[in-house]
């Protein structure tokens, strides 16, 4: 079965503006990336909104969920701004059973060449195969369970709340 991509902004998908040095959304760049990795999945990609996840509002969260309870895919990788990930995680928790979904994005626009967008991606599709059914956030080469995540503002990376118990004994 496919794996279904759900498009809904952030710095991903942000193009620049040369005139005025805005940063602002004209089309998904999903189509191109996944050229460029040459990957070979099969996958379903669906533009849901393309915004700033600082301006998402409890309808926007309610409305990915809705998208992802509905839709036929188990699998499901998000793309989304990174300032609000996590609250966007923890909706689709509470809202969405049975499906593996993995948000990702990136800290710098793909369209700058120098963007880590392309290795999340690529990382958010192979954990989307091999992980649990439940709602994982993938960043910096890690994935992380939605409520032990944050965005590390000071880093700019994603870190655990707390660290997870790999004691056996």
């Amino acid at each position: 079965m496919a794996i279904r991509i759900f498009i809904t902004g952030g710095t991903f998908d942000k193009e620049y503006n040369e005139l005025n040095g805005e940063l602002y959304f004209k089309d998904t760049h999903m189509q191109e990336l996944l050229s460029l990795g040459r990957s070979r999945l099969t996958v379903q990609i669906k533009t849901l909104m393309m915004i700033d996840s600082l301006e998402m509002t409890p309808e926007h969260r309610n409305y990915i969920a809705d998208e992802c309870r509905q839709c036929e895919e188990d699998k499901i990788v998000i793309t989304h701004g990174t300032d609000t990930m996590a609250e966007t995680a923890r909706v689709l928790a509470q809202q969405v059973s049975g499906k593996t979904i993995v948000l990702t994005g990136a800290m710098i626009p793909i369209k700058f060449g120098s963007s880590d967008g392309l290795f999340n991606l690529g990382s958010a599709l192979a954990f989307v195969q091999s992980l649990p059914p439940g709602v994982y956030v993938a960043m910096n080469g890690r994935y992380f369970i939605w409520d032990n995540v944050r965005k590390n503002r000071q880093t700019g990376i994603f870190e655990e709340l707390k660290p997870v118990s790999t004691h056996t004994g």
